[in-house]
């Protein structure tokens, strides 16, 4: 499973909005300039991460992002969905039943096994990213990291 950078790019922007939770919104400018992104990709993810009710934005001079709730409630995975949809990455497409190797229709009753292994694994992925919120992210950085900015 491959993800898109900016699946990454919204981790840490939302580490560094749990950084500063009574702060002023931080606009698009300074979130992309805190991790040298480009500015007009970055933003679609955030505003993918508004529409999932991750984020909250603000229009005008003192305009900008911050959580839209508290950093504990916000997991890995609701940041990775908002980002990349919530699709499995795998689609089991029942080949088994075709060409020459193709099991009779009998013999598939029970599901797929290779469907049920992804399925499995993908299970164990969303449950392990779910198991991560953006406060522990942001309990885990070293001392002073958001501080010496």
């Amino acid at each position: 499973m491959k993800l898109s950078r900016g699946v990454e790019w919204c981790l840490h922007c939302a580490v560094l909005l749990a950084g500063s939770p009574d702060g002023p919104a931080l606009s698009k400018q300074v979130l992309a300039a805190e991790y040298d992104l480009p500015e007009a990709y970055l933003v679609k993810h955030l505003h993918a991460m508004v529409r999932s009710g991750i984020l909250q934005s603000s229009t005008g001079p003192r305009g900008g992002f911050r959580l839209a709730r508290a950093a504990e409630d916000i997991t890995v995975l609701d940041i990775v969905e908002a980002v990349e949809g919530s699709a499995p990455p795998f689609t089991c497409q029942e080949i088994r039943r075709r060409g020459r190797a193709a099991v009779p229709p009998e013999q598939c009753g029970a599901p797929c096994t290779i469907k049920t292994v992804m399925s499995t694994a993908h299970e164990a992925w969303r449950t392990s990213l779910r198991a991560v919120t953006v406060a522990s992210l942001l309990a885990s950085l070293p001392e002073g990291v958001l501080t010496s900015r």
